[in-house]
């Protein structure tokens, strides 16, 4: 599979488990999210609209406007086929995420290296994240990292990695450190030796861009995802090279530690004579 889209079908067509028509989307609902780091000058302002199906969650970031909370009334209790065919893209792709997290939870799947985030106060929290992300990254000193989703101590981590960050963000024009940061990703993609995208490239639409340019430049993608875990992690070793998956309930609304999950895609075989 090559696009969401495409997961999306095989997913309705039960290829990849039960019949989506045959589960309820127990409870959907909405969070309003503010945080801003202490020391920063940033305040994140985060919406995410979350479905349950049995015993996974799904979670998906989207803009302030795009959904209103009545739709927690409206979809809670509806079959899962009804909101991955009609439902808003971020509760579509909320629920796609459930179905998949509930195939496959995050806990079981082989592969995932979880990782256990300390309890603390949020700044230790989040650094700890950051660093497990910029973990994944394999890269040479000095090596132009593309960040689209920009959070400041991600981009702090890969310059401890020896990276050099080209932010880009639609609601950010500088980092915390007056990096300029990018409304164009097309032009961070073109320059990037190495790309690092959050989950809700996939609310906004943007994810099968990304994953296609990375194909075609033969460069890393690495996703760091609480929208969209489950989603992301079906194209490792499609395009996506690593993910940090963190189902819900996400990192910043506990102070006791929780878990993420790495993945990395298997080595690509060497052609032979």
């Amino acid at each position: 599979m090559k696009t969401v889209d495409e997961l999306l079908s095989a997913v309705l067509a039960g290829e990849l488990g039960p019949d989506p028509a045959e589960l309820t989307a127990t409870s959907v609902f909405w969070i309003h999210h503010g945080t801003r780091l202490a020391g920063g000058d940033v305040t994140y302002l985060n919406q995410y609209v979350l479905v349950r199906v049995g015993g996974a969650f799904g979670g998906c970031a989207f803009e302030a406007g795009e959904i209103d909370p009545a739709i927690c009334r409206d979809a809670s209790g509806s079959s899962l086929a009804t909101l991955l065919t009609e439902a808003p893209q971020a509760l579509r792709t909320a629920a796609l995420d459930a179905y998949l997290a509930a195939v496959a939870p995050h806990r079981e799947a082989p592969g995932a290296e979880p990782v256990t985030l300390p309890a603390g106060p949020p700044e230790v929290r989040a650094v700890a994240r950051d660093t497990a992300i910029a973990g994944l990254l394999d890269i040479e000193p000095g090596a132009k990292v593309a960040l689209i989703g920009v959070v400041n101590p991600l981009v702090a981590a890969i310059r401890e990695r020896g990276g050099d960050p080209l932010p880009c963000d639609l609601n950010l024009r500088t980092t915390q450190w007056g990096d300029p940061v990018s409304d164009d990703m097309h032009e961070v993609l073109a320059a990037a030796d190495a790309v690092v995208a959050t989950g809700m490239t996939l609310s906004n639409g943007t994810f099968d861009t990304i994953l296609a340019r990375c194909r075609e430049r033969d460069v890393p993608l690495i996703v760091y995802a609480q929208s969209g875990s489950a989603v992301a992690r079906a194209f490792l070793g499609a395009g996506v090279t690593a993910l940090s998956a963190e189902p819900f309930p996400f990192s910043q609304f506990s102070a006791e530690p929780t878990a993420l999950y790495r993945y990395r895609a298997a080595p690509r075989a060497k052609g032979g004579s």
